[in-house]
């Protein structure tokens, strides 16, 4: 169980406070983002990148005792239908081979200087093939296994995955028809998956935790044995948008969701946000959809505790297995 280093706000105290919170009720920390692409394409070394951005902050955390998941995402992670925003500022694009080549360069550095448990490749894949231009998600398919051919051949020891949007897979996001139309396809595309990874804000999808489908996950694995962890994902705290939710509806989820990852044995439960952030830090332009996320967290923006937490810590104190 874990969760990662976002703050409410950008700054090394905030990062460092939630760290010290909730390392003492975690295994595990999961470092989720999209590349360095203005730095990577500028020339800085990805040696160069990891040293400025990353070394202490992980030198820490293992300090702590964690291991490490690391998930790259390749594209925009609030819009999966288009390019990193990085790139599009830039005028650049994933389906060029150089930028494919410094993407390569920065994983085989992450895996190198950092040493992850778990090396997500690509994010949300299924999101991606449903949403993005065929063209993207072909980028996307032919990175993350070029990436794992330069991993095998650098002797790479980390576990190697994608994630998938579960709520997609049952029809419940980016489709209205709600039908199941699970992942298979992404294991087909990147075969070399040696864990599942689940992205899931069901809350997205579905009023009430007890809603969520006994088979939730099992279904996406069918008759495979491959671990699964949870990437990322929560249920809000909050009205927002559309969504209609409560602190009692957050907690309830926690315990719906322990249920639904005992049943797949699963070897990671994360949530990026221990927290909530501060939206008014965060810089323009705002994505639209950013909000909908802001209360996932198992605290608020001042770190007190929601009524979540309680039902998180129960979870972690059971015995491991």
């Amino acid at each position: 169980m874990g969760f990662s280093p976002n703050p409410p706000r950008p700054t090394v105290q905030s990062v460092l406070q939630g760290i010290d919170i909730w390392s003492t009720r975690a295994e595990v920390v999961i470092i989720h983002e999209e590349l360095p692409w203005t730095d990577l394409l500028a020339g800085m070394t990805p040696d160069a990148i990891i040293d400025r951005d990353k070394q202490q902050l992980v030198n820490y955390l293992r300090g702590k005792g964690l291991q490490l998941l690391f998930m790259l995402d390749l594209t925009d992670g609030l819009s999966r239908a288009e390019e990193a925003r990085a790139l599009r500022n830039a005028g650049r694009s994933l389906q060029e081979p150089a930028v494919q080549l410094v993407a390569r360069n920065y994983a085989l550095a992450v895996e190198r200087r950092l040493n992850p448990e778990y090396l997500g490749l690509a994010a949300e894949t299924n999101l991606i093939r449903a949403a993005a231009p065929a063209g993207l998600y072909q980028a996307v398919r032919q990175l993350a296994n070029d990436t794992q051919t330069a991993l095998t051949n650098a002797g790479a020891r980390s576990i190697r995955y994608v994630s998938v949007q579960v709520e997609t897979a049952w029809g419940r996001l980016g489709s209205t028809s709600g039908t199941y139309v699970g992942v298979e396809q992404d294991f087909s595309d990147f075969a070399f998956t040696a864990a599942l990874g689940l992205s899931s804000y069901p809350y997205l999808g579905y009023t009430q935790p007890e809603d969520i489908p006994n088979d939730f996950y099992s279904r996406l694995r069918g008759n495979r044995t491959l671990p699964m962890l949870v990437t990322e994902g929560g249920w809000s705290s909050a009205n927002v948008a559309t969504v209609s939710s409560s602190q009692d509806l957050q907690a309830r989820y926690i315990t719906r969701h322990a249920d639904l990852l005992d049943s797949v044995s699963a070897v990671a439960y994360c949530q990026l946000q221990f927290a909530d952030f501060d939206i008014t830090t965060v810089p323009p332009p705002i994505p639209p959809n950013l909000p909908v996320f802001a209360a996932i967290g198992l605290a608020d923006i001042e770190f007190r505790p929601k009524l979540a937490l309680a039902r998180w810590d129960s979870l972690f104190a059971r015995p491991r297995q």
